[in-house]
């Protein structure tokens, strides 16, 4: 079985894209990437919502955007805070790294 895992930024262009992209060859989990902004590139929708299994966010501040927004979505619903500030671009090194550390224990085990 699969698990879905949906990554939460601000405005899906550096740290929820770069979260998708990396564990996007997990085994076992499907991604997908959204921003809680207005103007995010790629915005949270309630199907979003409903497809995930486990919604990860980068900040506090979008856990609470998104329970303001959608929550009859989120009942049910893992939704965590990596805690990961807006300091990187896209795919960096650091970041890359901050996310090896913090997604994993959220995530099905590796076989």
């Amino acid at each position: 079985m699969t698990h879905r895992v949906l990554f939460v930024c601000a405005k899906n262009r550096l740290r929820s894209p770069t979260a998708e992209h990396v564990f996007s060859d997990w085994e076992g989990v499907e991604t997908s990437s959204a921003g809680i902004n207005r103007d995010a590139d790629s915005p949270v929708t309630p199907e979003l919502l409903d497809w995930a299994d486990t919604i990860l966010v980068m900040e506090p501040s979008h856990r609470a955007k998104l329970v303001a927004r959608f929550g009859s979505h989120l009942r049910g619903k893992r939704v965590v805070s990596l805690g990961i500030p807006d300091d990187y671009e896209y795919m960096a090194p650091a970041l890359v790294e901050l996310l090896l550390a913090k997604v994993p224990r959220h995530l099905p085990p590796r076989k």
